[in-house]
């Protein structure tokens, strides 16, 4: 495994991130997004001995995932197998955690009880990355940054992070933290992978700028490169790919297609599969710390841990970003509050 620094902060992190969204399977209640594909607490014992053993540091969750069942995955997992002070757990707030309004977004009431509930399932003291899972158009900034400011200064939290939203609204959170020297974000999960490169644009210039960390969700576009190229999904290939319907709103464009099949080629000519081409492009990526990177199958994860070796070429580089097509804007709400996408 090879580490790096978490943008400009003092903290090292392993170049994968390991994504536990794979993991709390079961019975959801209504108002949680059903994930049929999530493994167990059993099933998911292994992918994260793996991870460890492999010299994986970071894990990335969200209170929303499996209605909390993987943030208590998680905690027990690594509780029992790691040593809290060489790990960086990172969770986030903001979706639905139960039926009732106040239940949700990024109000200081939500945010407050929310970490409470998360730091309870992970059985720990602390959340060493804190992130705001999207922008909340009901709640005003301040409060937002305020409350989050004040979980940092209680020790509940270390750091601060933030996920999809426009550059923008990033860049003034940024400056609004600053301005009352409240602790500012230092990470950015946004949606990024060689099927979609809208953030080029603006929002990856604007933290490499500032000095914050890309850790990137569905960096291999939810398996796109790992299924079989026809211009309807491929439902054979995992649980997941049957029922991720996400997967499939986002990576069938015609363009995407060109992009999978350039990957292929480079994958062939090195012996090796796509994802991990797609995989090692992203790890290359200016400002990439760590992608976030899930499996529901032990090979898979096998050899995205492998990945972190392979050092693609100019050439290469060249080769699978070629096709790419610009896109719509997809992972979050835009400003008028019409969602696109996740």
């Amino acid at each position: 495994m090879k580490y790096t620094k978490l943008g400009n902060t003092g903290v090292t992190v392993s170049r994968l991130c390991f994504g536990c969204m794979t993991y709390g399977g079961g019975p959801q209640p209504k108002w949680a997004m059903p994930r049929e594909w999530a493994l167990n607490e059993q099933e998911a014992r292994e992918h994260f001995a793996i991870a460890l053993e492999a010299g994986i540091t970071f894990f990335d969750t969200a209170d929303t995932y499996s209605a909390g069942a993987s943030e208590e995955i998680t905690g027990k997992w690594l509780n029992e197998m790691a040593s809290r002070d060489d790990i960086v757990v990172a969770t986030k707030v903001w979706g639905p955690a139960g039926p009732g309004p106040n239940r949700r977004g990024l109000s200081r009431k939500h945010i407050m009880e929310a970490c409470d509930n998360s730091l309870r399932r992970l059985k720990m003291d602390y959340i060493d990355l804190y992130q705001i899972h999207r922008w909340d158009f009901s709640t005003p900034l301040e409060e937002t940054l305020d409350a989050l400011d004040a979980l940092v200064r209680s020790g509940k939290v270390r750091y601060l992070g933030a996920s999809s939203m426009a550059a923008w609204q990033f860049s003034k959170a940024l400056y609004t933290a600053k301005e009352h020297g409240w602790h500012r974000f230092v990470t950015m999960q946004n949606h990024y992978n060689l099927i979609y490169r809208e953030e080029e644009r603006e929002m990856n210039p604007l933290c490499l700028d500032q000095g914050v960390a890309l850790i990137p969700w569905s960096p291999l576009a939810r398996g796109f490169f790992a299924r079989k190229r026809t211009t309807a999904p491929d439902l054979q290939s995992t649980k997941r790919a049957e029922t991720d319907e996400f997967a499939q709103k986002f990576y069938f464009h015609e363009s995407d297609f060109a992009v999978a099949a350039a990957v292929d080629e480079v994958a062939k000519q090195r012996g090796v599969s796509p994802t991990q081409i797609a995989c090692a492009w992203i790890l290359q990526a200016p400002g990439v710390a760590a992608p976030i990177v899930g499996a529901t199958k032990i090979p898979h994860l096998k050899e995205l841990i492998a990945t972190v070796d392979m050092t693609l070429s100019a050439e290469e580089i060249a080769a699978v970003e070629a096709p790419y097509q610009p896109h719509p804007i997809l992972g979050h709400e835009q400003p008028t509050g019409r969602k696109i996408g996740k």
